[in-house]
């Protein structure tokens, strides 16, 4: 392995920073890992990005979080993992703490809907032209990744939700297709290795304090185990939980907690801390974050060494194609399930399509200066349409 050209605090600082003005939810985060570590500064190569991103989808819980420890792990192991993995979330815990303080303390966020109607639609456009570059970066002219692609970007679209199934499906078609259908056994074995290296961490669960911490450690603990993908697709899981099996949360409050998640940078999934805020304080907010994305934590560095080390075998760079071309058609396939939702008439409708021409035109325009311009365009419209 050729030594890093970038130090193991420039790559923290990236991702405290990411974390800190990254907006758009997983593809967007994803999209920008790779124009700012791969295409701009080289620190990480194609090769090893490609890895990351397989490995964040083959894995249960949050996409984005997983490929930046992945990627924190290419280079300075377990300790780069683990310092860029607590970068990255920890802007935007910090920030849904805050806002679940104001919530709490001021009666509920009635600006957010107006906000979130610009800001929604702006996502929309950020998250369209990222899903565009990563489409057309992993799978070039191979008619059975564009096979693939668009199979489960379909699925996507008609379940609005991700079926781990369909990567793993896809992997092995790619392997196979490749291998002239005549499976290495040693690949076979080792490719094992990858699924069974994740058994131990996934029966990690917290249990410590009062009943109710105790309550919220093993829920969002199992959300960030066995819950695929990130975004939309853990939605319905803490819906289920917190509002009617615990009945944490009214609906409103859940959606309020989602809308949060929406409009503050970072990983999507770090609505658990202020829903976690709501339902017991800081401690509460600790708790499920914590929870949360430990397990992903423990899912990404244990199979990593495998990766690192079987890596450039023919037949799992074969099978990592095939999850990888899956994994750009589910993100496509959450372009349209995110757009139903958040482009709800015609100046949503012209905002998502401004700000994906906008950035077609400058490529190097800074997306935070259009999520503060959507914001605001959505305060000023959303009392308009009433």
């Amino acid at each position: 392995m050729n030594a890093p050209i970038y130090s193991l605090w420039q790559i923290v600082a990236y991702m405290l920073r990411l974390g800190a003005i990254g907006f758009g939810g997983p593809v967007a985060l994803a999209g920008y890992m790779y124009r700012d570590l791969v295409e701009r500064r080289g620190w990480i190569s194609d090769e090893d990005y490609k890895e990351g991103i397989a490995l964040a989808q083959l894995m249960p819980g949050p996409m984005a979080a997983q490929l930046a420890i992945y990627l924190g792990y290419v280079h300075y192991r377990i300790l780069g993992a683990t310092l860029v993995g607590l970068a990255f979330v920890l802007p935007s815990f910090l920030m849904v703490v805050a806002l679940g303080w104001a919530y709490t303390h001021f009666g509920g966020l009635t600006w957010m809907q107006a906000t979130f109607y610009g800001v929604g639609a702006a996502v929309i456009g950020i998250i369209a032209m990222s899903a565009h570059k990563l489409t057309s970066k992993s799978l070039g002219k191979d008619k059975l990744l564009w096979a693939i692609w668009g199979i489960t970007a379909a699925a996507t679209i008609i379940t609005e939700s991700e079926i781990a199934s369909l990567f793993i499906v896809a992997g092995i078609a790619v392997w196979l297709w490749r291998t002239k259908w005549r499976p290495s056994a040693r690949l076979s074995a080792n490719a094992g290795v990858v699924l069974a290296s994740a058994a131990p961490a996934a029966s990690i669960l917290l249990t410590t304090d009062p009943a109710i911490l105790v309550q919220i450690g093993l829920f969002f603990a199992k959300a960030g185990t066995f819950v695929f993908g990130s975004g939309l697709a853990i939605v319905p899981f803490l819906y289920g939980g917190v509002v009617h099996e615990f009945h944490w949360l009214t609906e409103k409050q859940f959606v309020d907690a989602v809308a949060v998640a929406m409009i503050t940078p970072g990983p999507v999934v770090i609505t658990v801390g202020f829903i976690g805020y709501l339902v017991a304080g800081l401690p509460g907010a600790c708790v499920a974050a914590l929870a949360t994305f430990l397990p992903c934590y423990l899912l990404t560095i244990g199979p990593a060494p495998y990766f690192k080390k079987h890596g450039k075998r023919p037949g799992l760079l074969a099978f990592i194609d095939g999850v990888t071309a899956a994994a750009v058609g589910a993100i496509t396939g959450s372009v349209v399930v995110l757009a139903k939702r958040s482009l709800v008439d015609l100046p949503t409708i012209l905002m998502a399509l401004a700000v994906a021409a906008v950035l077609w035109r400058f490529k190097k325009v800074q997306e935070p200066w259009i999520i503060l311009a959507a914001a605001l365009l959505g305060m000023a419209l959303y009392p308009l349409r009433h």
